[in-house]
């Protein structure tokens, strides 16, 4: 049958807890969007938060029933390599019955080298950028600014998970870049074109929209950060660049995250601004989006930036770096910065501070943009990439098998003379 036609049947391999927060949730939505796009999906997960969309089978590799494997007794390393031993042993069963194997992190050495083996495609997604180009380059910001990180932060150099990681990037057929500054990371460090398949995260309308958005009026202009608040996300540029602007005399910065100490502690004399509001974890961020004119994302690593599309949805314009999604678009629903200008950053602020109707123009164009974005709309990308990659696969094996049989009948005629 036509490879356009036919469904697509996916191992979905993912080593955590589906449907927990962060990437849990972003593999989750993941799975549901490319059921939604017509993939027959078997997931194999380490345990399950919430239940997935009606056709959709699931087994669970670190939980029978009322026993779980406790992920931080065990460590994350050791459990995610007890789930890909499960894995790997399950997909050699169902040989014939899968089409592409898709595999998240830390989790997938053995199951690269069996789909290898039964000769099944296999995507692994890729998070975040490189790891050891975001090791180096959040390792040095750290040194710049003064900050140490603890040994256990996920950002911290790791030599095993480095050694783990670079590994599967080795085995994987094709590597799942959700943008380009993540797929440049790659290139930049040796890895061809060919091998790095473009997809994206979406967004969820039900939470992310402009319904009930609070106008201006006369509440002051507000500026939101959303995310962990790390030296990678660049909240010291955008406090920077918010009290550089003339914003920050009668407007708000609201940040939405939990610190590292150790960075609280250095930004302390700007955390102390009048116009800075720290929040902490928040659960209400789309409702915080909705009541803000500007979202600030100044990463200097990123391997998508979700808030930057659930803000766009949600009528917040996003003032990001050049390191986050490039679904947005400088001047037409976002503005978009290098890496650490400061001074770009500032100037961004300004603007949509004094200049109301670039704000309106951009804020509008990202709500349109919005239903375009959604996970409906990545699963049915996901979707498409499978099918190219599938593709792709069986041309380079066809080829493979015919050189085979080629120097085969050379061998043999050889003999024979």
């Amino acid at each position: 049958m036509n490879l356009q036609r036919r469904q697509i049947r996916v191992l979905y391999s993912f080593p955590h807890k589906l449907g927990a927060g962060r990437i849990c949730t972003t593999a989750w939505e993941q799975v549901n969007g490319l059921a939604g796009a017509g993939a027959r999906v078997h997931v194999l997960t380490g345990t399950m938060a919430k239940g997935l969309g009606p056709g959709i089978s699931v087994q669970t590799t670190l939980a029978w029933g009322k026993f779980r494997v406790p992920y931080r007794i065990v460590g994350d390393m050791r459990a995610c390599a007890i789930h890909d031993y499960f894995v790997a042993r399950r997909l050699s069963k169902l040989a014939g019955q899968i089409d592409l194997v898709h595999a998240w992190p830390l989790g997938a050495l053995r199951t690269l080298a069996t789909a290898s083996g039964l000769r099944i495609p296999t995507v692994l997604e890729r998070p975040n950028a490189h790891t050891r180009f975001a090791y180096e380059v959040v390792q040095a910001e750290c040194e710049r600014i003064g900050v140490s990180l603890p040994r256990s932060h996920e950002h911290a150099f790791n030599a095993n998970v480095l050694r783990v990681e670079e590994e599967e990037y080795r085995r994987a057929y094709r590597l799942l870049c959700p943008s380009e500054f993540t797929a440049a990371t790659f290139v930049d460090r040796g890895f061809a074109r060919e091998r790095l398949a473009r997809h994206y995260y979406g967004v969820d309308q039900t939470f992310y929209h402009p319904g009930g958005r609070h106008q201006r009026g006369g509440k002051p202009f507000t500026a939101l950060f959303v995310g962990v608040c790390a030296v990678r996300k660049g909240l010291h540029y955008a406090l920077d660049a918010w009290l550089r602007s003339p914003a920050s005399r009668d407007g708000v910065f609201l940040i939405a995250g939990e610190f590292l100490p150790a960075y609280a502690e250095k930004l302390s004399p700007m955390l102390s601004h009048p116009s800075v509001r720290v929040l902490g974890h928040r659960n209400d961020i789309p409702e915080l989006m909705r009541k803000s004119e500007i979202l600030l994302l100044p990463s200097i690593e990123e391997g998508f930036g979700l808030v930057c599309t659930e803000a766009m949805a949600s009528g917040c314009v996003p003032l990001i770096s050049d390191a986050c999604t490039d679904l947005c678009k400088h001047m037409v629903n976002a503005l978009v910065h290098r890496v650490g200008d400061v001074d770009g950053l500032t100037e961004h602020i300004t603007m949509l501070y004094k200049r109301p109707e670039v704000l309106a123009h951009l804020r509008d164009s990202g709500i349109d943009a919005g239903p375009h974005v959604t996970w409906a709309k990545a699963g049915e990308k996901l979707l498409e990439v499978y099918r190219q990659v599938i593709d792709e696969y069986n041309h380079e094996q066809g080829q493979y098998d015919c050189r085979a049989e080629a120097k085969d009948k050379s061998g043999i005629r050889g003999v024979a003379e």
